[in-house]
């Protein structure tokens, strides 16, 4: 059961919600604009307001729904596998390639599941770093390793800390490109009007 929860949650989290609301109310690839990245800040600066909200809602979804459903039914330590394999699917879609995005969103969501706290606290982080430093990229780093140092706090698990650094280390992974500007200088910065946000 524990298997087939993991593969459900890997094609929920596949499922490239920026493309799919892209070509569905768009009319566009999402891919093909800004960043070229699927997720909640290439939404917000393609789409709008409206549809990256929704992005980020869906995205957001993606990693709650399954992991809310497995920590349910089957516990932490099946839950923390549901929650990786939905946010591996969401940045490595079969639907697109085995690309995607970087997966801060639908970690948060499984984050909400696991710890609302943990969450929460992900969350301010990422309000006061993108505030101070203007690069949402930089937020979203750091706001993954503290809701995941959170979590670990809050949780007794021994799987627990072992998830949590996973996490973190594979957010930085997937934001290696924005490292690589940051570096340069070349990152985009969020306006205070949120038209450039980082990519």
């Amino acid at each position: 059961m524990t298997l087939l929860a993991i593969a459900a949650a890997f094609a929920i989290g596949s499922i490239p919600v920026g493309y799919v609301i892209g070509r569905a109310f768009f009319h566009t690839d999402i891919r093909s604009s800004g960043s070229g990245n699927i997720g909640t800040v290439n939404s917000m600066r393609t789409f709008g307001a409206a549809g990256g909200v929704a992005v980020l809602l869906l995205d957001l979804a993606k990693g709650f729904v399954p992991t809310a459903i497995d920590l349910h039914f089957a516990g932490i330590e099946s839950a923390l596998a549901v929650a990786a394999a939905a946010v591996l699917g969401h940045c490595f879609s079969p639907w697109l390639g085995f690309r995607g995005g970087k997966g801060v969103a639908t970690a948060v969501g499984a984050l909400i599941a696991l710890s609302w706290p943990a969450a929460a606290a992900a969350g301010v982080a990422w309000a006061i770093v993108a505030f101070a430093t203007r690069y949402a990229s930089v937020a979203s780093m750091i706001a993954c390793g503290v809701g995941a140092s959170v979590l670990v706090a809050l949780s007794h698990d021994r799987f627990v800390a072992p998830f949590g650094l996973a996490l973190t280390a594979f957010i930085i992974w997937t934001h290696r490109e924005n490292l690589a500007r940051l570096r340069s200088g070349t990152e985009n910065a969020i306006s205070l009007g949120g038209a450039r946000a980082s990519r």
